[in-house]
């Protein structure tokens, strides 16, 4: 709505985890690069966590952008459900596989054969779980523990990323017999002030942007309401852009940020 107006060629804050709008903060790189080793290294289950909205999908995408093509089968299951039946019916989809009707012996038997079948075409087989907090009580995970057990020359068949909020360490915590096979692990956490400006001009520039419209203090003021998490800088910067475009005012003022974060809750209420 506002993209002619600021002479942008996108939007450059909607909250989706678009790899194009990937930033490399210090804590976003060094996630990449333990989640990358993971994957290269198969070292079977990875756990990346983070508070709500700092962006740990968004790495997961990059990451699974610069994977070479042909070389890894990706499942990614982003609703996994409450139950062991339903994640596991929705892993077998994820790889373009038919779950059928069968119950949860079954469904390990089906994902276990798809496994041995990447090995023997020699493709590495991928799961990414996001939203790993969805997980009611321990029965899921011991499931997930029971797909990791075939190997094959001391490395597992199956890299497993499970990616969540904090809580999610306690609740591997609870299955010991997973916890202990977590290869890496790595937290991600929110954006300094001086991250979070870099953050808001690198979006800027890769929608088109050829100047910088937020004032100094209307940057202060994103840093300040959005605490340094992505996803409330996304949400913060696209509503104080609308503000000041409907305005047409020929910069973005603290007071715009400021009126959309009272918008944004305003409206949660």
């Amino acid at each position: 709505m506002y993209e002619a107006y600021w002479n942008l060629r996108m939007p450059p804050f909607e909250n989706r985890p678009d790899p194009r709008f990937f930033y490399g903060s210090r804590g976003h790189l060094e996630c990449l690069a333990r989640l990358r080793y993971a994957v290269n290294r198969r070292k079977g289950p990875v756990l990346l966590t983070g508070p709500t909205g700092s962006g740990k999908s968004l790495v997961c995408r990059r990451l699974l952008a610069s994977l070479p093509k042909g070389t890894y089968d990706v499942a990614v299951v982003t609703e996994p459900g409450r139950d062991p039946e339903t994640f596991l019916r929705e892993a077998l989809r994820r790889w373009g596989q038919e779950p059928g009707s069968g119950g949860k012996a079954d469904l390990i038997a089906r994902i276990r054969s798809h496994l041995l079948e990447n090995h023997r075409r020699e493709v590495e087989s991928l799961l990414v779980v996001d939203g790993a907090q969805a997980f009611q009580g321990a029965e899921t995970l011991n499931e997930i523990r029971l797909l990791l057990n075939p190997r094959f020359g001391g490395r597992f068949l199956l890299t497993l990323i499970l990616v969540g909020g904090p809580e999610v360490v306690s609740q591997v915590r609870s299955v010991p017999p997973l916890d202990q096979r977590i290869g890496v692990r790595a937290r991600l956490g929110p954006l300094s002030r001086d991250e979070t400006i870099r953050y808001v001009l690198t979006r800027l520039k890769r929608a088109g942007a050829g100047r910088c419209m937020f004032r100094p203090r209307a940057l202060d003021a994103v840093y300040q309401l959005s605490g340094g998490l992505p996803r409330e800088i996304n949400t913060l910067c696209d509503a104080a852009l609308l503000r000041a475009y409907l305005e047409r005012a020929p910069f973005v003022e603290a007071q715009h940020v400021e009126f959309g974060e009272e918008e944004a809750a305003a409206t949660c209420a």
